[in-house]
């Protein structure tokens, strides 16, 4: 392999002395004073009287819903947690020992559920991946704390902010479909 060198022509005595550019910020700078005091356009964001508006398809943080029943979607399958690229996510499962879960027909639900909200860089996969439309991505770009301990959130605050969420279903009726099907008699040899 082969290295070359590419010549640059030396800058002129006009650029070498920074002139273009001092110019080009100073018309920047006339526009925005312009827009601002003589046409009364303002160009700046008072936060947090003024609100950003979010468009469509915007990423924010991810937080945990319940079905119109109140109860928690999770079912603790850890989907999430593996396909998070920053680790993130953390679910502790219940184990075998563990408490049943809080709704019908749902074999497990997780016994902790933490997300580190300094860790999260909102791609959105953990939703994406999520079989029981357990975790969405709100609206929120707003996430503050006073400490990297209030910026983990647990269990009980993922729920509270992400509120109820309709959806999926799939364990809403499984008892009654168990209860109708035919019994086969087992046969021993």
């Amino acid at each position: 392999m082969s290295t070359k060198i590419v010549e640059r022509k030396p800058l002129s005595f006009f650029e070498n002395s920074y002139l273009p550019t001092l110019v080009s910020g100073l018309k920047v700078t006339w526009k925005h004073f312009r827009k601002t005091a003589l046409e009364g356009q303002s160009l700046t964001m008072e936060y947090p009287e003024q609100k950003w508006v979010v468009p469509q398809g915007y990423r924010g943080a991810p937080y945990l819903v319940k079905d119109q029943e109140g109860d928690t979607k999770c079912v603790s399958c850890q989907l999430c947690e593996f396909v998070c690229p920053p680790k993130a996510i953390r679910i502790t499962p219940p184990g075998p020992n563990g408490a049943p879960a809080d709704r019908r027909n749902a074999e497990k639900a997780p016994a902790e559920f933490e997300i580190n909200m300094l860790r999260c860089i909102f791609c959105g996969l953990c939703q994406e991946v999520c079989p029981e439309e357990a975790i969405f991505l709100q609206k929120d770009y707003s996430l503050t704390g006073e400490s990297r301990e209030e910026m983990i959130y647990g269990k009980a605050r993922l729920l509270q902010l992400g509120g109820t969420h309709g959806g999926i279903q799939k364990w809403k009726h499984k008892l009654e479909e168990a209860e109708a099907q035919e019994v086969f008699p087992v046969r021993t040899p």
